[in-house]
């Protein structure tokens, strides 16, 4: 496991990125990407990318090594704007996620594009 930063959870700086548009189609690919949602609860059920796992920014560092991810696979955190899902990104590559990304512009983007959610109200 790699050592976090003492600030890891700050939402400034960059980690790499996949916009909704190829978000979407890498969904379809044979090696689908795995979805960890960091918003909240009530905004997860709101609507949420379909098969995406959700775990509140808050609780994320206590359950990131039970996450249901493959290490190997790629993993792409999402919330409202791609400003909580920036601390997600380097959590779970401290934690031995080779290939992690955020969604750019969050689900604010996922829907300016029209993608398709689940909700659950």
């Amino acid at each position: 496991m790699g050592i976090l930063p003492r600030f890891w959870w700050v939402p400034l700086g960059k980690v790499p990125e996949i916009d909704a548009s190829a978000l979407y189609q890498a969904l379809s690919a044979a090696r689908r990407p795995q979805i960890l949602d960091v918003r909240t609860r009530l905004e997860f059920n709101r609507g949420h990318i379909e098969g995406a796992v959700q775990v509140p920014m808050r609780e994320l560092r206590s359950q990131v090594e039970t996450l249901p991810f493959d290490r190997q696979r790629p993993v792409v955190a999402v919330c409202l704007s791609a400003h909580r899902s920036i601390p997600a990104v380097r959590l779970l590559k401290a934690h031995g996620f080779t290939d992690v990304a955020q969604l750019a512009g969050g689900m604010i983007a996922w829907r300016r594009k029209g993608l398709p959610t689940r909700s659950r109200v």
